[in-house]
């Protein structure tokens, strides 16, 4: 069997719907299972909704009013008015509705995954019925009675023995099957969420449960480049990537393929695929076992808007331990995610994301005890298979702040010009 997974891009627009069940029967007419995320940008539009059910109950009815819209649109390009995916949706924003005005609860993180569940759960029905208009017969089911996950909502641990328990049971290996990403569900039926890559994670627990023949992730890119084309003018396709380079780029922060979603795949040793919806006879990128990098030419990876913080005990003692153990406890306390350490005797510096806006906070808090200096506003570099002229290319983007260099990696913080 093979897995496909599509993002919410593939998926924005009638005529993206259209592609998309182009693909699925030239390409996946049997025995292949699809997951599908929310369509475009609606999962920021159902954040509209969480935030507005918070903060302004007054505007919930115009953003409920938007996506339904949005859906309908949509639908109006793909179906006719009596065709019975109108009724499932109906059914959808019917739920929808009914938890909106029932829930007592004031838990966000569980709230949270009870909303944003129905943009899988619209697209997948949208995409499953198209399907069955065009005449491709499928077979659309519920994730949430598959993959079973614990309560920590947002960011949910699979069951591994349930989940495949359920998913061997109940797949029809045999045909199309069409399904959400992203979501699950726990031992008391609350829909639960993967977190980030969500929707690939959801292809990688399908392709591990059912030893799939291969896994492809459908992207509006080639496959894999060796650098991000919005930075970046000169790029190239990487045709052929190890499971571990693929995770050492995920980690480093690459858009790639986030490491969740690799890990069970590689147990397996199943292919990963990462392929063009835009041009789908091209062949993009293989990810599999081996050393494999080619061609072999460095690889670069940005982060834009870091903050470099060097930090010193204020009667310049060494940095030790005890130092370094506190710092570290206060970064995870403010939920600042560390991108490059370095120290020295009296000095302990860290590039860090400011995702959260809790920066100023852990400033405040440090700056009674340690000499602390900033530079905002940073650009991090990171070089997979360095040489020479790809270290001068990222060193003429502006003030070389830090350089760290091990063998096969380099990174770089940049003051831009």
């Amino acid at each position: 069997m093979k897995i496909f997974k599509f993002g919410g891009a593939s998926v924005k627009d009638a005529e993206s719907v259209k592609n998309v069940a182009s693909i699925i029967k030239n390409e996946g007419a049997i025995d292949t299972l699809v997951v599908v995320s929310a369509m475009g940008k609606m999962t920021n539009a159902f954040e509209d909704v969480i935030d507005s059910y918070y903060h302004k109950k007054e505007d919930l009815p115009n953003k409920l009013n938007y996506i339904e819209e949005f859906h309908k649109d949509i639908m109006s390009s793909l179906f006719d008015k009596t065709d019975e995916v109108y009724k499932e949706v109906d059914v959808l924003f019917g739920e929808l509705g009914w938890f909106l005005a029932r829930n007592t609860s004031q838990r966000f993180n569980y709230v949270y995954d009870q909303i944003i569940c129905f943009g899988e759960l619209l697209s997948t029905r949208i995409v499953s019925g198209y399907l069955a208009k065009i005449g491709q017969e499928n077979v659309w089911f519920d994730v949430r009675n598959y993959i079973k996950t614990d309560s920590n909502y947002r960011d949910a641990k699979v069951d591994w023995d349930l989940t495949e328990e359920l998913i061997n049971k109940k797949v029809d290996t045999s045909k199309i099957n069409i399904t959400q990403g992203f979501i699950a569900a726990n031992d008391t039926e609350n829909t639960t969420t993967l977190g980030r890559e969500g929707s690939d994670y959801t292809a990688g627990i399908f392709a591990y449960c059912l030893s799939a023949e291969s896994v492809t992730i459908w992207k509006d890119v080639p496959g894999v480049l060796n650098a991000d084309p919005r930075v970046f003018s000169d790029t190239t396709l990487l045709e052929q990537i190890s499971y571990e380079e693929a995770i050492e780029m995920a980690f480093y922060g690459a858009s790639v393929i986030h490491p969740k979603t690799l890990q069970p795949i590689e147990r397996k040793e199943i292919p990963l695929l990462v392929r063009s919806f835009v041009n789908p006879k091209e062949k993009g990128t293989t990810v599999s076992k081996g050393t494999m990098l080619e061609p072999y030419i460095p690889c670069y990876i940005v982060k834009k808007n870091q903050i470099l913080v060097s930090i010193s005990a204020l009667d310049f003692s060494f940095m030790v331990e005890n130092n370094i153990s506190f710092i570290f406890q206060k970064l995870h306390d403010y939920q600042l995610k560390v991108n490059l350490i370095q120290n020295s005797a009296i000095s302990f510096s860290v590039c860090i994301d400011n995702k959260f806006n809790k920066f100023d906070e852990f400033h405040n808090e440090l700056n009674n005890q340690f000499k602390i200096d900033v530079q905002k506003n940073v650009d991090l570099y990171t070089i997979r298979h360095f040489d020479d002229s790809a270290i001068e290319l990222i060193e003429n983007k502006g003030e070389s702040l830090l350089t760290q260099v091990n063998k096969e990696t380099s990174q770089i913080v940049i003051k831009p010009n």
